[in-house]
């Protein structure tokens, strides 16, 4: 199976999209106030941006018995049409290798995403981000377990900066938190399959689940600018070590499923240069059923606002005041 050939049609499409988009006037990243919210590798940060995630590459065990080794490699651009609201588009190419069984390859399902900033608080160090993303059933490989069926998910994410709390607060005020929570419902109920060999019919329920997680980032470039420059190098004024977990929970139509909890927990640190951010982070199942070992994931993040101001970094329809990150 040639794998490369729709993969560069994808990402050629996403390319000539973006030399399209008229001019507009305003910049993006996640900034509130005097924080900077990095976008996060595992769940989105709280603000809509214009930016291109390429690649996020991660390899891991699945929880399956016996584990099965998957690679990931993934895109994700992002766009704003207005001020508010945006929408993101991302695809995942996979490779499987399950012990005793041939090595499957292909690519995930296409996600979008329409995103809308509800609120940024600047005085507070406060954003949330309305979005409703959806899986597009179908548009994946069987072979790598996409479903047959579309997934909508109302997602909520936010972030809190401690830039507020009181000068006596010290380094803490360096300290950030954001959250994640969604609700995916399947488009269908249940999955029928037919054995090819036996013609026996099973019919499996899709459980509703609810996606909910978060992380925990203490910004050395927020430290130095906004609370005390303590003379450090230059690389190190530019990192922010992190800590993400991410949670799976069936809480409906479980009666295939079960109702247990898996996820990750991903300590990390992302680097944050003038037009881009590079992040790597572990893979720490939770359990046995979220993965057999340790894993790693990795990505380079580009800010398009800062590579393109003029063009493609700017949304379609602009309405607000330009506002940029500041250099460090």
């Amino acid at each position: 199976m040639n794998t490369r050939a729709p993969f560069m049609q994808r990402l050629a499409a996403l390319t000539l999209l973006t030399t399209c988009l008229p001019l507009s006037s305003a910049y993006a990243h996640c900034i509130v106030g005097n924080r900077f919210f990095p976008a996060t590798l595992n769940i989105d940060d709280p603000c809509v941006a214009d930016e291109l995630s390429f690649p996020t590459i991660s390899s891991f065990s699945t929880g399956d018995q016996p584990a099965a080794r998957q690679l990931d490699i993934s895109g994700e651009f992002s766009k704003r049409i207005t001020d508010d609201f945006g929408i993101s588009v991302g695809s995942t190419w996979s490779r499987i290798s399950e012990p005793g069984a041939p090595v499957a390859y292909g690519f995930q399902n296409l996600e979008t995403a329409f995103q809308y900033q509800v609120v940024k608080n600047a005085e507070h160090e406060f954003a949330m981000m309305a979005s409703l993303n959806i899986e597009w059933g179908g548009s994946g490989a069987q072979s790598v377990g996409a479903d047959r069926f579309t997934t909508y998910a109302p997602t909520i994410n936010f972030g809190k900066g401690f830039g507020d709390l009181p000068d006596s607060a010290g380094w803490l005020r360096a300290f950030a938190v954001t959250g994640s929570i969604g609700y995916a419902i399947p488009g269908s109920s249940s999955t029928t399959s037919v054995d090819p060999d036996s013609g026996d019919i099973t019919v499996t329920q899709n459980p509703r689940l609810l996606q909910w997680g978060g992380s925990l980032q203490y910004s050395m470039p927020y430290l130095k600018s906004a609370v005390i420059d303590l003379g450090l190098p230059d690389v190190v004024n530019k990192l922010i070590p992190i800590v993400e977990a991410q949670f799976v929970t069936p809480v409906s139509n479980t009666a295939d499923s079960g109702t247990k909890t898996t996820g990750t927990i991903n300590p990390g640190i992302i680097y944050v240069g003038k037009t881009y951010q590079v992040g790597v982070e572990a893979i720490v199942p939770i359990n046995r059923d979220s993965g057999g070992n340790v894993g790693v994931i990795g990505q380079l993040h580009l800010y398009l606002d800062d590579m393109f101001p003029n063009s493609i970094g700017r949304p379609i329809f602009a309405t607000g005041t330009n506002t940029t990150r500041t250099s460090q």
